[in-house]
């Protein structure tokens, strides 16, 4: 397990109102029907002043802030404004989202899954929708219908087909006289774009705004949220005081390179899609070719037996889209966030991972890599807690063991020193917590004596692989590395 938690498919139209109650609870207003004009950056006074329309009373009004983010979706403003360098490869064309209202509990209930892909080569199917994939939104009544046109089709080009057509098609698709209704339809394109910095100044893009891809391997909204995950304590470290603003620099250094990977997956996973519907016989323009094609596909002769051989490995190396645990842990960031003066070689991922780095995680403590999931215990057994949980929520955290007790005394005096909340952990044999199974010793890659110190984005900052001679070494160097992290070296 990578994780302690796991995986939950929320569509957006869920996830939305949570983090706007929760963003309300703790003191912050969102303002709807509103839209941002422009921006003005004076340097010199510090300031952001943004110039916002109230699209209802059409009243314009400014608001002047230290930071501007621009989370504002694939037709970013920001971006825009800012003149961002984008990296853009050829596209792959349009989809059309149609939301639909429909019991489908007697098709899929019985076997449930995130995607369901609708392929009829033996019909006349209609350019707009080619074909579909169908995501549930709510079981088992409400689904997205993603529909692909033929290669080349623009819905501003051709003519528009009605909400009818677009009903006929969703029921050709669902295969039964199942009642259904279109709740809303809309288009988007198919991207390859990423942004070649993210910010500029105090202005910070993230999201769908620097990184333009399709939904495959899940990596859309989970990669916005990572963007701004990495940032926050960023902004609140450098707001509080507690470090340089030069920290904010390390944010377009992390994550254009996971921005980057990202595109790229997710593009290519739909390009690996390819195969199958070449294989099903989706790619023939001709009914008849495509027929053809599907008697091979059913028969006894080599040739239907190479290419049910086809499908077969075609879904197969899907797997890298399923199950591609590697694409989504693996990142590495390499910044001045991180401190890797220590480390006797540069970062190399290992294991499974060093032979297919989209579908295998390799857990590793090396600076720049994600704190790895270990369940931990006390003594005295209670409810298992996971690294995950004790590190982060806004504070620096030091791992340590056996024999580490000077890196608990150089934190406390470092914390009160530098004001940076840093909380310490022992782990091992009677320590505060107990290694369940062995894992974080197989995993931390230091000595029981050593640390593993993790960012409040839970990222491992920096590692010591065992205790210094004495406790004034371990804390110089402890305060060395802190320091040069948040940008606070010494003059």
């Amino acid at each position: 397990m990578a994780s302690p938690c796991a995986p939950f498919d929320l569509p957006q139209t869920v996830l939305e109102p949570v983090l706007v109650r929760h963003a309300t609870w703790n003191g912050f207003k969102t303002r709807f029907d509103t839209t941002l004009l422009s921006f003005a950056d004076d340097r010199k006074a510090g300031l952001i002043t943004a110039t916002v329309r109230d699209n209802i009373s059409a009243q314009q009004y400014r608001i002047c802030t230290r930071y501007l983010f621009g989370a504002d979706g694939a037709r970013s403003q920001v971006v825009k404004q800012l003149d961002l360098p984008l990296c853009v490869k050829p596209g792959q064309g349009l989809a059309i989202n149609v939301l639909v209202k429909a019991d489908l509990s007697h098709l899929v209930k019985h076997r449930p899954g995130n995607l369901h892909w609708v392929m009829q080569p033996d019909r006349v199917h209609p350019d707009f929708a080619w074909m579909t994939v169908v995501r549930m939104v709510r079981p088992w009544n409400e689904w997205m219908f993603i529909l692909f046109p033929i290669h080349g089709y623009e819905l501003n080009k051709e003519a528009q087909p009605s909400k009818e057509e677009y009903l006929r098609r969703v029921q050709d698709f669902i295969g039964d006289d199942t009642p259904a209704e279109i709740l809303d339809i809309s288009k988007w394109y198919i991207n390859e774009i990423v942004a070649e910095k993210y910010s500029e100044g105090n202005v910070f893009c993230l999201g769908d705004a620097v990184h333009r891809h399709p939904p495959l391997n899940g990596l859309g909204s989970n990669t916005c949220i990572q963007d701004a995950f990495n940032l926050a304590w960023k902004v609140a470290y450098v707001h509080k005081g507690l470090a340089s603003p030069s920290l904010l620099s390390t944010y377009s250094a992390e994550r254009m390179p996971v921005g980057f990977s990202v595109i790229t997956r997710a593009n290519q996973a739909l390009r690996d899609h390819l195969c199958i519907w070449d294989a099903l016989g989706m790619l023939p323009t001709e009914l008849s070719a495509r027929m053809e094609i599907l008697q091979e596909l059913a028969s006894a002769t080599p040739e239907g037996r190479k290419r049910r051989l086809a499908l077969h490995d075609a879904v197969k190396h899907t797997s890298h889209e399923f199950h591609g645990l590697g694409i989504e842990m693996n990142q590495h960031y390499d910044s001045q966030g991180i401190y890797v003066a220590d480390e006797p070689y540069p970062y190399a991922l290992a294991g499974q991972a060093a032979e297919n780095e989209v579908l295998y995680h390799e857990p590793s403590t090396y600076p720049g890599c994600r704190l790895p999931h270990v369940w931990l215990n006390t003594a005295i057994p209670r409810q298992r807690t996971s690294t995950i949980d004790i590190a982060g929520h806004g504070t620096f955290t030091l791992f340590t063991g056996i024999g580490g007790g000077a890196w608990k005394t150089s934190a406390k005096n470092i914390a009160e020193e530098l004001q940076v909340p840093l909380k310490v952990h022992s782990i091992g044999f009677r320590q505060e917590w107990e290694d369940l199974y062995f894992d974080w010793e197989r995993v931390r890659g230091v000595e029981e004596s050593g640390v593993v110190l993790v960012r409040p984005d839970r990222f491992v900052a920096w590692r010591a692989s065992q205790a210094l001679p004495d406790a004034e070494a371990c804390e110089s160097k402890l305060m060395t590395v802190m320091r040069s992290i948040l940008g606070r070296q010494c003059v």
